[in-house]
């Protein structure tokens, strides 16, 4: 019904940038919160930023001021710029789409922050 395909992860140096970006197909509506979740290895997956439709943003206190989320409703496509990247933020990202209580996931991408 609904995929998500994230694109954007990679290896980037301690304060460097990177942006990731997950395109949602199917049955969807332009209203969907959607948003990003990580996981670094042996942690919990941790929301990281998350939009609504209307483009109201909530934010892990880890990375405000350095992250933002973006969306595009008309190609339901959101983005995650990540400015002031540090190793604390090597994860494993993965966007989600939320519709009707059901919680869709993207495939993850690796990013990886090293000198």
């Amino acid at each position: 019904q609904v995929q998500l395909v994230e694109s954007g992860g990679g290896l980037v140096q301690p304060g460097g940038s990177l942006r990731l970006s997950c395109a949602a197909s199917g049955t969807i509506f332009g209203m969907n919160v959607m948003g990003w979740y990580r996981q670094a290895p042996g942690k919990s997956r941790d929301m990281v930023a998350e939009i609504t439709g209307g483009g109201r943003t909530t934010y892990d206190d880890s990375v405000k001021g350095r992250f933002t989320i973006s969306r595009e409703n008309t190609n339901n496509t959101i983005w995650l710029q990540m400015n002031g990247v540090r190793p604390e933020d090597t994860a494993v990202y993965y966007c989600y789409l939320n519709k009707f209580g059901f919680r869709y996931w993207g495939q993850g991408s690796q990013v990886t922050v090293s000198s």
